[in-house]
């Protein structure tokens, strides 16, 4: 199971520096003009993990911004679960995208719900209203084409949606 995170966050870390899109805070970093693009190889041991609901306290899913383009706001991030939870009905103001790195995780939009697996990849438009079942110790990779931000439907989740 430990070789298979590291090859996926290789995978996810190889797609960043490739994508010639660097962010702002890793451009000034590495000490270059923002409008030149760099490879970027960081280490997931050490990633900068906030709580994403303070509130539930160590059980709060974490994220880590990876990146952000200092032109389009285009966000690259990863979240993680220490506890499995139910994250409720949001949406975004711009595309995203998810890839599973670790965990079987469930996505819900337009009435219908997939189960996805480590590799798996799913797109979402703008605006669309989804939800997600998270497994304990689940890892995603999310990006999404502008700036990050998260709309919560009927409130964000709370100790009631944490489950075993």
């Amino acid at each position: 199971m430990r070789q298979m995170l590291h090859m996926a966050i290789a995978v996810v870390m190889l797609g960043l520096a490739v994508s010639g899109r660097g962010a702002e805070t890793w451009e000034s970093a590495q000490g270059a003009k923002a409008d030149t693009p760099q490879a970027l190889f960081r280490n997931y041991q050490d990633f900068k993990w906030d709580k994403i609901l303070p509130d539930l306290g160590e059980n709060s899913p974490e994220i880590c911004i990876l990146g952000v383009d200092p032109k389009t706001q285009a966000t690259k991030l990863m979240i993680r679960a220490p506890k499995a939870i139910h994250v409720r009905k949001h949406w975004h103001s711009a595309n995203e995208t998810h890839t599973v790195i670790l965990g079987i995780q469930v996505f819900g939009c337009e009435g219908k719900r997939v189960e996805q697996g480590p590799g798996s990849f799913n797109y979402l438009p703008a605006r669309m209203v989804h939800e997600a079942w998270l497994p304990a110790g689940s890892l995603v990779f999310i990006t999404v084409d502008g700036a990050w931000d998260v709309n919560w439907v009927e409130g964000p989740p709370t100790a009631a949606d944490l489950t075993k």
